[in-house]
């Protein structure tokens, strides 16, 4: 996944993190927010270094783990705690890996060579795979080794999204084959399942589902438009919509559509101590590095709120913005801290950074 920026606009720390003009209603005084960058792969662009952090993607923690990062440009997970400290661990994930999720049930069994257990994290790949990690598999613990429990490779399956819940059948995970249009959902024995769900039926042609999350009991898609290819995504403002469907893919309501959205990627929902956004559905632009709102409504739909604001009231812009999750209150950090990856200067680096509502 490729995009034209400014080829310097990662190499210096002012520039991974920038603004653009005010304007609008939303630049109340709650709405400021603070940016601090944690980890970088570029020196002196945030408070720690890691070269494996490139195209830093997908973003997930358990209740008691630390953050794990899909470095989709080094084929690797790096772990993080909620101030940016490397947790000594990293783990190989083949495939160019974009979203991840943790699994704390006993199903997405991986095996390797005797050894198995539950996939404690998951990834996506844009190869088509899918890929389990267990900390005893293979021994010694901690494995450093991730394997695949679910290959669609060969039917031209491109994954850059990766999602976990429980529906009528019990877990299921939920990756977006963004080549096909589709969202393929798997069960705890990797059986694919939902196989004609996840329907739009008034999503415009040349989208394909990007970013995927379960919030709430529900699971909400975003679309990007598709290249000619239709492997990448095309940035541009407008070029975006935001789905909510059920665990079992029926089609509950359009959340937003174009817009303020170009190639939405990232979703959150705010807690009630997160500032002016506090309750609001987080929704994060790859396209232009912006993070907008949307407030639920008393018809059970959604209102766009404003866009998070930084110093002077100015939009806040991370170049390359992928993942959106808050902390877990334990390693991972505060349950209001929002922490987020990116892909700055093309996807050639990385940035794991955290927001905080201004006090």
């Amino acid at each position: 996944m490729k995009r034209v920026v400014s080829l310097f606009c990662a190499m210096v720390v002012g520039l991974l993190v920038t603004t653009a003009s005010a304007g609008h209603a939303d630049t109340l005084g709650a709405n400021r927010y603070q940016v601090t960058n944690l980890v970088s792969d570029v020196p002196g662009a945030a408070a720690n270094l890691d070269p494996n952090l490139v195209n830093a993607w997908g973003l997930t923690a358990g209740p008691t783990t630390p953050w794990w990062v899909s470095d989709n440009g080094t084929d690797r997970s790096t772990l993080y705690d909620g101030t940016g400290a490397a947790i000594p661990l990293v783990v190989k994930v083949p495939g160019a890996p974009t979203g991840a999720v943790f699994n704390g049930g006993l199903g997405f069994v991986v095996s390797h060579e005797g050894a198995s257990g539950p996939s404690r994290f998951l990834f996506a790949t844009e190869f088509g795979t899918i890929r389990g990690w267990n900390p005893g598999v293979p021994p010694p613990a901690p494995s450093t080794m991730s394997f695949n429990v679910v290959n669609r490779h060969g039917a031209g399956a491109v994954y850059k999204g990766l999602a976990i819940a429980t529906g009528t059948q019990g877990d299921l995970l939920y990756a977006t084959d963004f080549v096909n249009g589709r969202v393929d959902v798997f069960d705890s024995a990797f059986n694919r399942v939902h196989k004609k769900d996840f329907v739009d039926p008034n999503l415009p042609s040349g989208y394909g589902p990007f970013g995927i999350q379960a919030i709430n009991g529900d699971i909400f898609v975003t679309y990007a438009k598709q290249d000619p290819t239709s492997t990448d995504e095309v940035a541009g403002p407008g070029l975006g919509f935001v789905d909510m469907f059920d665990p079992e893919g029926r089609f509950l309501g359009r959340v937003a559509s174009r817009h303020a959205l170009n190639a939405p990627w990232g979703l959150a929902w705010a807690p009630a101590d997160f500032g002016r956004f506090s309750g609001d559905l987080l929704v994060g632009n790859f396209g232009d590095g912006r993070i907008n709102a949307y407030a639920p409504d008393a018809n059970g739909g959604f209102e766009r709120a404003g866009v998070l604001r930084g110093a002077g009231g100015v939009p806040i812009t991370i170049d390359g913005l992928w993942a959106l999750e808050f902390g877990t209150g334990g390693v991972s950090g505060p349950t209001n801290s929002l922490f987020f990856t990116a892909g700055p200067d093309d996807e050639s680096h990385g940035l794991f950074g955290v927001i905080d509502a201004a006090a």
